[in-house]
């Protein structure tokens, strides 16, 4: 069994995926850069501050279950990779999906088919419809869907490699129940009180995404200083 992995290993394995597809030139990772990757600061939730001692633990217990593995490139410099696509079978699409939802979290179709186009591109929605199909019905199941949240249009998907509070969700029987039910003002409140947790959160993701702009933009600047 994949499932039950720790944030740190959900992370490692999320930028060991990211940066094979869409930087395959700086790949496989040394342990250095495979930290820089867990910590970066865009496209990531949430953000991460490990040492090079916790990323170097989460690969060894990634490795015991045959998921990540040292490269044999370089002689100096260990590097590593992951081994997904041929422990779970999975191509180039569906691993970009399966990225994006270890690095980011819960996400809806839009949201999943827009960040993965630094690593795959898709014409349409019903395209990564198609795929997270691909990965709910693999044996194990890969995805999930989420109910559909109060104040929200769409359901959102998740991964089931990570903790075990989002996968009792699930298993609990949570995905069938989007129907719609009667709630206990307690309930809802619960709800309202999610709902607030989740706009500070995007609020959070945005400014640090606007800042990372902005130093990128600064950067670009310099160039020409």
């Amino acid at each position: 069994m994949y499932q039950q992995l720790s944030p740190i290993e959900i992370r490692i394995l999320g930028s060991l995926v990211e940066k094979e597809l869409a930087t395959p030139e700086y790949y496989p990772l040394s342990l250095n850069a495979l930290t820089n990757a867990c910590n970066q600061k865009s496209n990531r939730d949430p953000v991460m501050a490990l040492t090079e001692e916790e990323v170097a633990q989460g690969l060894d217990d990634l490795r015991r279950r045959q998921l990540t593995y040292r490269s044999a490139e370089g002689v100096r410099t260990l590097r590593y990779c992951h081994h997904l696509e041929k422990m779970l079978h999975l191509g180039r699409s569906e691993l970009a999906v399966l990225a994006i939802l270890l690095l980011r979290g819960p996400q809806t179709i839009g949201e999943i088919r827009t960040r993965c186009e630094r690593m795959v591109g898709f014409a349409n929605l019903a395209e990564v419809e198609a795929v997270l199909d691909h990965l709910s019905t693999a044996e194990p199941p890969l995805v999930a869907q989420l109910p559909r949240q109060p104040g929200r249009k769409e359901c959102r998907y998740v991964d089931l490699l990570r903790a075990e509070i989002l996968v009792e969700g699930v298993t609990a029987g949570t995905i069938s129940e989007q129907g719609g039910r009667q709630t206990s003002s307690g309930d809802r409140l619960t709800q309202l009180e999610e709902k607030v947790s989740l706009l500070e959160q995007e609020v959070i993701r945005l400014q640090e995404e606007i800042i990372s702009i902005l130093a990128q933009l600064d950067e670009f600047k310099s160039q020409f200083d």
